[in-house]
């Protein structure tokens, strides 16, 4: 998706135009986030303002309100629902503290909270293994035990070169990942998957992508979408996997054998610790009810 139009949103085929001040408001608004946020920002923008069908500064909580009862009537998934009225929330909120809105008409809406279904997302050890082990394609076999071992994003190995790679010795290396919210950090590769990934190279440049598409440049996030939804199909996996399922995978993994909270939470680039304990409890290992008995 393209950044915000200047003077025309669309939905479903209607165009309505927005007013220069609302669409310079919007381009401040998403200014500096990653291009993964600012596609799903301007396009839920986009959603309210056809909705309301009038300038930002004159939008009411009533306004608002019967957006989100729109939202929680319509086919959006409940999580949809959620993250489409806190990026409104957070619109209204950032023109009221710049001065372009004269008041925050969305703070009294209370976004809602969407079931947790961390736990249907993690695939098991077996699962995991035999989904890159019938992978056939070497490049995209290595790119699963990329995403996996090292619990990256999409957008983050589609982002990785050549130069972000760097030996540590002669069978392990490390990656240089610059993350969400423009975070850098470094994750160690062990030996099995550092001499898969350089067996790759070839005579790529230094600048050159890891993971090149068939016009040389960077994969597109929804090209390693299909390869892991393939991967998954192929393993008998029936359900929706997506390349952020082994992220998860490699939390949960990670901790189940052991690895000190903190170790994951670095890995994988969370800037709270309450993120990353979010897979001790949706894969615990003990509950009151192995005391029961019926």
């Amino acid at each position: 998706m393209q950044d915000y139009a200047p003077n025309l949103a669309f939905k479903e085929g209607k165009v309505m135009t927005v007013s220069p001040a609302d669409a310079q408001l919007i381009q401040l608004w998403v200014h500096g986030r990653s291009r993964h946020t600012r596609r799903y920002y301007q396009a839920d923008a986009q959603r309210f303002l056809t909705f309301v069908n009038k300038p930002l500064a004159q939008v009411t909580l009533a306004d608002v309100q019967d957006f989100a009862d729109s939202l929680e009537m319509g086919n959006l998934a409940p999580s949809s629902c959620g993250r489409t009225i806190s990026s409104v929330k957070s619109l209204l909120a950032f023109g009221s503290q710049i001065g372009v809105l004269p008041i925050n008409v969305g703070a009294p809406l209370k976004a809602p909270t969407a079931k947790n279904t961390l736990a249907e997302r993690i695939l098991s050890e077996v699962e995991v293994q035999r989904l890159i082990s019938l992978e056939p394609n070497v490049r995209n076999q290595v790119m699963l035990k990329l995403l996996y071992t090292a619990g990256l994003r999409v957008s983050e190995l589609c982002s990785l070169r050549w130069r972000d790679l760097q030996a540590r010795n002669e069978n392990e290396g490390q990656a240089n990942i610059y993350g969400k919210g423009g975070k850098t950090r470094v994750v160690l590769l062990p030996a099995s998957i550092w001499s898969e990934i350089m067996s790759l190279r070839g005579a790529s440049g230094f600048n050159d992508p890891v993971f090149q598409s068939r016009k040389g440049g960077h994969l597109h996030p929804s090209q390693v979408m299909r390869i892991v939804r393939a991967a998954a199909q192929r393993a008998g996996i029936d359900a929706n996997v997506s390349p952020h399922w082994l992220r998860h995978a490699h939390a949960s993994h990670a901790l189940d054998r052991g690895a000190p909270i903190h170790l994951v939470q670095s890995t994988l680039g969370h800037t709270s610790i309450a993120t990353t304990g979010k897979y001790l409890h949706a894969r615990p290992q003990d509950s009151s009810a192995r005391y029961l008995e019926v």
